[in-house]
């Protein structure tokens, strides 16, 4: 194609393919930005991205944008004035902290089909149905009443032709918005629809680790008067994705089976999530604590009443992540403390949870800003 060509493209509203945001080759700094150059080898190569999603595919680097939660919610809140079907999607390793406050305001009255995605992350031995029953517990405390539950994996795509039958059964010749916060796997999950349906195996929506990469809304059409739409994520500044820099991001991502790790704990001991955080078992008889972690994430056991000098010695060292150049970007630690009436799960938002049994009081420490939870045991 000729600059020309591209040049009266770019005035149609040009969208990069990866994340939705305006094609323009005037501003390096603002969002949709690609030189002139890349776009045109782009058509030629049927790739059409803004720079940042080359290098984010490519290169796996991350390019900040200056956008803020509140522009999100904005690009969303058309949806509560449409007619339409909202495919809901929620991490199932991280239920809590892929809640959206306030989803009413976007979907008015619209049908919510609620997804589980990375099911794939969860051990084999949880029977899935009983997944499914905890999620819409969960979804009817946080006062949501979907019409259905499924559960998907976006990466291996096993779930996706159910995914499919299930839209078009409720979705009833509409449009479908897809919604959900940062690095639930929207996008992942859209590119194995995208598959499914078209047979393509290349990745068209750009996926990553990074929270935020979807910009704008990217509509894919279902037919002639109908599309899905992939919206951006909402952000929740208080997941621990948010407090690590972009080497230490896999350690808060599963992306195999999490192996869970149980030690047999008395009371004045302690456990250490790498720098990440700590749980204290306070009272109670001899017990054992289950932990779902991301694998990799080192697990070290100590006497509570040397829990504040180890970490104090250790941290970047001994427990990581994050290494000790990157510590700097950890909130220090803030204590939670709860007495346990029955076997419950202790949350630390996007870093995992603790399942531990009733009558007994723990405490949990995580980074300042991220949230702590108990909850029904998942397991």
């Amino acid at each position: 194609m000729t600059e020309t060509e591209v040049q009266a493209l770019l005035n149609d509203d040009l969208r990069c393919i990866g994340c939705g945001a305006l094609i323009q080759t005037t501003d390096k700094t603002a969002l949709g930005y690609t030189p002139m150059s890349a776009l045109i080898k782009g058509f030629d190569q049927e790739e059409v991205l803004c720079q940042r999603c080359f290098r984010l595919r490519h290169y796996n680097e991350i390019q900040p944008v200056d956008l803020t939660d509140d522009d999100f919610r904005r690009l969303l809140e058309q949806i509560s004035e449409t007619d339409a079907l909202v495919v809901y999607v929620m991490d199932v390793f991280d239920f809590s902290g892929s809640l959206i406050p306030g989803l009413h305001r976007f979907v008015g009255d619209n049908p919510i089909l609620l997804v589980g995605n990375k099911v794939d992350v969860l051990p084999h031995s949880i029977n899935r149905a009983k997944i499914r029953d905890w999620m819409r517990q969960q979804a009817n405390i946080a006062g949501l009443r979907p019409i259905d539950v499924l559960l998907t994996s976006g990466k291996n795509g096993d779930d996706v032709p159910a995914l499919m039958t299930a839209i078009e059964k409720y979705r009833q010749n509409r449009s479908v918005y897809v919604v959900g916060v940062t690095n639930v796997g929207k996008s992942t999950l859209i590119n194995q629809i995208i598959k499914d349906v078209t047979g393509d195996r290349k990745e068209v929506i750009t996926t990553s680790r990074f929270p935020g990469t979807t910009l704008d809304r990217i509509e894919i059409p279902l037919d002639e008067t109908t599309n899905i739409i992939d919206t951006p994520g909402i952000i929740h500044q208080d997941q621990m994705a948010h407090y690590l820099a972009s080497k230490d991001l896999k350690f808060v991502s599963p992306q195999k089976e999490i192996k869970p790790r149980t030690y047999q704990l008395n009371e004045a001991q302690t456990l250490f999530f790498g720098a990440l955080g700590r749980f204290d078992y306070l009272k109670g008889p001899k017990s054992g604590i289950t932990a779902y972690f991301e694998n990799n994430v080192p697990l070290h056991r100590t006497k509570l009443s040397n829990a504040d000098h180890f970490y104090q010695q250790h941290a970047g060292k001994l427990l990581t992540p994050p290494v000790q150049e990157n510590l700097s970007l950890l909130p220090p630690l803030r204590r939670y403390e709860f007495k346990i009436a029955e076997k419950s799960d202790v949350v630390i938002d996007g870093l995992g949870w603790l399942t531990v049994p009733g009558n007994v009081v723990i405490a949990v420490w995580a980074p300042q800003g991220v949230s702590v939870l108990t909850r029904k045991a998942m397991i």
